[in-house]
């Protein structure tokens, strides 16, 4: 699903059946891939170090890291309360 939603996103297609399908196609998993894939075309003319590289999680980079922390916090309460 993520591979179709950045696939769809390159090749200019995603905002297109989005308008059709509505939010059912804008689920966390192919949202991401939107979300990644649109950063990195939109700042591709920089470069691919400064350019893709860079601003590639510009806009996902927030939901990493809170998914990140939220995973082990959730993770070390499970580990010091369950056991």
């Amino acid at each position: 699903m993520i591979f179709i939603g950045a696939l769809l996103t390159g090749l200019g297609l995603f905002n297109k059946i989005i308008r059709y399908a509505g939010a059912g196609l804008a689920v966390p998993v192919t949202g991401f891939a939107n979300s990644v894939v649109a950063s990195a075309l939109e700042f591709k003319r920089e470069g691919l170090i400064f350019g893709v590289g860079s601003k590639m999680f510009m806009l996902a980079g927030s939901v990493i890291t809170f998914g990140v922390a939220t995973a082990f916090l959730v993770g070390l309460i499970y580990a010091l309360f369950v056991f």
